[in-house]
């Protein structure tokens, strides 16, 4: 079976989007062929260029004429623009992912995870850092009881790219197209690999701030001394309950000094405890029952999560690999979904994280900023 994809946006996200869907057949052999068939964006120039780049076979500027013919529809523009292209594509049975946030608001959220279980075919919500092997492993010590009964979950996303006050404008900025500052741009993939690893977000307890209230624009038809105001945060933490009763913080910024990518994660039981650094992804310390302290762990080895497909041991991947291993579970799921093996009431939960996925990160995000707002705790309600 060959899949033909369609893909909204053309750089951060769409290159490393078409560089896994490049890479698939050299790899994994058993992943379902694959053509970049059309790329989608707004500036014809820029978008031909891009799909000469990236490897498309032609352009389109306007979504509404690919979504009802592709095999899946990779929705990996600004936040504001994820649900109305993805609900059209589901509502033509095709199958979407889409960057994270799933939305830029909790409403928009929401629809798209309803058009998703009404469509029966499958999505994603893209948290690529659920597909890093070292994380993947972690999951298995944590689900066969190494750790003894998790107590603590601790993440923190630290980036420094709008420390300068000085740093340009950009939509991420703005409430109205992002949604949220660093809390969806960094905390959506926190909240996501708590639940991946410990356990659904039962209540919160949120405070956010913006350091820079506005920033000055970079645009040919803009003023020399133009600024724009900033209204979404700048940093957030959090405090939280998971289910089962284990405590969380979340914390996240995009003006720590010295911090480019720094993506923490810590789980501690009554038996062991472990930490995993994205700015280290091959490693994982793990503290087992009874040692002094930690032990660090290559995960490099072909037994490991996914390391059989590529490196002899000791050869380390990167972050560009996780994107890899995302596309091939969805598009396998896309693939026995189209060839009929599997029904079409499986076929909405063949790949996960999915839309429910990332409505329930949406569904935290929003009780985050509800928090901040009345200045208590706030549950976070499956219904809300």
């Amino acid at each position: 079976m060959t899949l033909t994809v369609g893909v909204l946006g053309y750089r951060f996200m769409g290159k490393a989007h078409a560089n896994a869907l490049a890479r698939l057949p050299m790899f994994f052999p058993d992943a379902p062929d694959v053509v970049r068939g059309v790329l989608i964006g707004r500036d014809e120039s820029a978008l031909r260029a891009a799909a000469d780049r990236l490897g498309f076979e032609r352009t389109a500027t306007d979504w509404r004429e690919v979504v009802g013919e592709v095999d899946a529809f990779y929705n990996l523009g600004p936040n504001h623009v994820h649900a109305e292209p993805s609900i059209a594509a589901l509502e033509a049975a095709t199958p979407v992912l889409c960057e994270k946030p799933l939305a830029n608001d909790l409403d928009g959220a929401e629809r798209m995870a309803a058009a998703a279980a009404d469509a029966e075919v499958p999505t994603a919500a893209a948290f690529n850092y659920r597909f890093v092997p070292a994380l993947r492993y972690a999951k298995n010590l944590i689900e066969d009881g190494e750790l003894g009964e998790i107590r603590h979950f601790r993440g923190r996303y630290l980036q420094d790219w709008l420390a300068d006050p000085e740093a340009p404008w950009s939509w991420r900025n703005d409430e109205e197209l992002a949604g949220s500052g660093a809390l969806g741009d960094l905390g959506a993939h926190t909240v996501d690999l708590a639940r991946f690893l410990v356990g659904d977000v039962e209540r919160v307890s949120g405070h956010l701030r913006t350091f820079v209230d506005e920033r000055p624009v970079e645009d040919e038809d803009a003023g020399p001394d133009e600024t724009r105001s900033v209204t979404v945060d700048d940093a957030y933490s959090a405090q939280a309950e998971l289910d089962g009763g284990a405590m969380a913080t979340f914390e996240a910024s995009r003006v720590a000094e010295g911090h480019k990518n720094d993506h923490t994660v810590e789980v501690h039981g009554s038996e062991g405890s472990l930490r995993f650094s994205l700015e280290r992804l091959n490693e994982l310390e793990v503290l087992r029952d009874g040692a002094r302290g930690y032990e660090t762990i290559l995960i490099t080895d072909a037994e490991d999560p996914y390391l059989d497909h590529w490196w002899p041991p000791g050869h380390v991947l990167g972050w560009e690999h996780t994107f890899v291993h995302e596309n091939y579970a969805f598009l396998s799921a896309v693939a026995s979904a189209a060839s009929g093996t599997s029904r079409s009431d499986e076929a909405a939960d063949a790949y996960r994280p999915n839309f429910a996925d990332g409505l329930a990160v949406q569904r935290t995000l929003a009780a985050i900023e509800e928090s901040h707002e009345r200045g208590e705790w706030v549950d976070v309600d499956a219904g809300r």
